[in-house]
């Protein structure tokens, strides 16, 4: 009697934990494809970060950049004033493209 598997208790089989085992591996690869597959599986804050840090940065940079290049040229503010403008432009497309990206 100490061998009938009708008997044994529950959890203990052998068969029965490989098969648990191999499950969660299963489950735990799929998860990881389908977080590959959608890009990221950032959290809310980690992308609101991201969105900030792309619409401040990048007409900031814009600024940088056209008053650097106003002052060697002589032409302020005209530089400055289309690369902040195409700098948001360009933020602007990029957040787009992470919202598709993370949907």
């Amino acid at each position: 009697m100490a061998n009938d598997p009708d008997n044994a208790p529950i959890g203990e089989d052998p068969k029965i934990d490989s098969l648990e085992e191999r499950i969660a591996a299963a489950r735990k690869a799929e998860d990881e494809r389908v977080a590959k597959e959608h890009g990221t599986s950032k959290s809310g804050p980690a992308i609101g970060m991201q969105v900030v840090s792309t619409m401040v940065g990048y007409p900031l940079g814009g600024i940088i950049i056209g008053l650097v290049l106003d002052n060697v040229l002589g032409t302020l503010p005209w530089l400055t004033i289309i690369l902040m403008f195409m700098a948001f432009a360009g933020a602007c497309i990029h957040v787009v493209r992470m919202n598709k990206n993370g949907q």
